[in-house]
């Protein structure tokens, strides 16, 4: 399973608008894949949040920090680094998160969970929003 995670690794490291259409060499037909904001299932819904990750962001990019293998599941730990093409333009912004894969015998991935933190990652750098959140953050704190 060790090449099947390098190979997954390196796909997304170099992932691309049109490196989008040849997911299927890392994800079965039928995966599903969740994350904060997605639960679907299917090598073509999965395509298209990647597609719509391309159109919303700009430069997105993934950067493996860590990984953990054991058996046919994998652990990723990541910054996924952008810049919001409508808010703050340019600026950039990172992400910190873990993906949880669960490979078949093949090294496919049939499972893909996302996690990370939506409010503190990514709600809190929003206008209005956000200072509503670190507000209510404040007053959550001992």
């Amino acid at each position: 399973m060790n090449k099947a995670v390098d190979r997954i690794v390196e796909v997304f490291q170099t992932l691309t608008p049109a490196g989008v259409e040849t997911l299927d060499a890392i994800y079965a037909p039928d995966a599903r894949f969740k994350d904060p904001f997605n639960d679907v299932r299917g090598l073509a819904e999965i395509q298209r949040i990647f597609r719509h990750m391309y159109v919303s962001l700009e430069n997105p990019r993934f950067f493996i920090t860590e990984r953990i293998v054991q058996g046919p599941q994998c652990f990723l730990t990541w910054e996924f680094r952008f810049c919001f093409k409508r808010f703050k333009p340019g600026q950039a912004q990172c992400i910190l998160g873990g993906s949880h894969l669960v490979l078949n015998a093949s090294g496919g991935i049939t499972r893909h969970r996302d996690y990370w933190d939506a409010a503190e990652e990514l709600y809190e750098k929003l206008p209005l929003l956000g200072g509503l959140l670190r507000w209510l953050k404040r007053q959550t704190k001992p």
